[in-house]
């Protein structure tokens, strides 16, 4: 028996839902249109203080102004305000030379450094021929003052900036090394960079990446030829002390490594993630060990997450930094650029590794001593290698 449908509850329903839907859509809205609004005002605010501001001092600041700079000082200072730990602005002079690290390149005196715990400029590496070499400069040194400005004032991040310069100028660096302060006079120049370094070890491949940039996929898998060719039997890969570079550099090291599947996603500020690199199916089908410690960091444990999360390597050393936040550079119009966070990264299995780090499968320390000439440590005395060595000869 057909059943007839009344035609005005029908008509009642649809009125109901288009009122809901309605009701939503105008929250939804209202909701959207406050949240503009208020960041209207607050711009608005903002520069209508700025403006201000200046006028104050265009009308009373009794020097001349160097509008240059003054620029670059507001660019600056409203990075500084976001409260981003690895947020900066830098200038056309500052983006041209971060350009050319992550190429592999630089204009200065051949020295990679960190961060030391006193507040100088650490000498982690110098580089062979480099105009640092030449002039008597060690790993292990502190750089205290360049040319007339303390380390200690002007702070880490500018005074290593001011290690570099234009090509054929001329730097005043004074180093401290056990107690003694020693000024030299150095020429910068352009000075190509490598991140990796390698070499066999029994019949154990050893390749040490000190960083990530644009060259690093070239150059290792070059290094990994090199010595299957000589016969290496697995791989010790050492990301000790890796502050790590460029996502793009990584992920091609991965693709090379890892079997097929995704390597990296990433995931905005909305909580939306994406996959950004996958990797294809070839792969390096060989036992493999990681080296890593607490300087671990960012790209280097992506790495180091991602050989581990394929089940390709197992991890020997100590946690890892704990970095898992990705920084974009934003070229502006006048040449200049910011550096900003905006997603957080994650390795194949999902799961963030941001103020956590990276847990080793086997946990191995050294002492203070040795993680501060952690580059020049005889390799009967560097236990965390002996441990990987154990390891992957147990994998074999």
């Amino acid at each position: 028996m057909n059943k007839k449908i009344s035609l005005g509850p029908v008509i009642c329903f649809m009125a109901i839902v288009a009122a809901i839907t309605f009701t939503v859509t105008m929250a939804f809205s209202k909701n959207l249109f406050n949240t503009k609004i208020a960041n209207v005002e607050e711009r608005a605010q903002m520069y209508e203080k700025l403006s201000e501001i200046d006028q104050i001092v265009r009308a009373n600041y009794l020097n001349d102004i160097d509008e240059d700079e003054l620029m670059d000082s507001i660019a600056s200072g409203y990075m500084k305000g976001l409260d981003d730990t690895y947020g900066y602005y830098m200038n056309q002079e500052e983006y041209q030379q971060y350009q050319m690290d992550n190429q592999g390149k630089l204009i200065g005196i051949g020295v990679t450094v960190k961060l030391d715990e006193s507040g100088y400029i650490r000498v982690e590496e110098v580089s062979a021929g480099s105009p640092a070499e030449l002039a008597g400069i060690q790993a292990g040194d502190l750089i205290v003052k360049v040319d007339d400005s303390d380390v200690l004032s002007v702070g880490y991040e500018e005074a290593a900036n001011m290690i570099r310069g234009e090509e054929g100028t001329r730097v005043n660096v004074t180093i401290r090394r056990d107690q003694e302060e020693l000024t030299m006079e150095i020429t910068r120049r352009l000075i190509a960079t490598t991140t990796i370094t390698y070499r066999m070890i029994g019949t154990d491949g050893y390749i040490r990446i000190s960083k990530f940039d644009s060259s690093t996929p070239t150059d290792f898998k070059a290094a990994v030829s090199d010595l299957r060719s000589q016969g290496a039997e697995g791989f010790i890969f050492d990301v000790r002390n890796n502050p790590g570079g460029l996502l793009d550099g990584v992920a091609q090291v991965l693709d090379y490594l890892l079997p097929e599947g995704d390597i990296v996603s990433a995931t905005n500020s909305k909580g939306e993630t994406e996959v950004l690199y996958t990797s294809d199916a070839d792969y390096v089908d060989m036992p493999m060990v990681v080296l890593v410690n607490g300087e671990t960091a960012s790209a280097a444990e992506l790495f180091s997450a991602g050989l581990r999360d394929y089940n390709m390597a197992e991890l020997v050393g100590v946690n890892t930094y704990g970095k898992g936040i990705m920084q974009t550079a934003y070229s502006l119009s006048d040449g200049s650029a910011v550096n900003l966070t905006t997603h957080y990264y994650n390795p194949p299995s999902g799961i963030n590794f941001h103020g956590v780090g990276l847990k080793p499968d086997y946990e191995v320390r050294l002492t203070a001593e040795q993680e501060l000439n952690l580059l020049d440590l005889p390799e009967e005395e560097d236990t965390q290698l002996q441990k990987a060595i154990a390891v992957l000869d147990a994998a074999k």
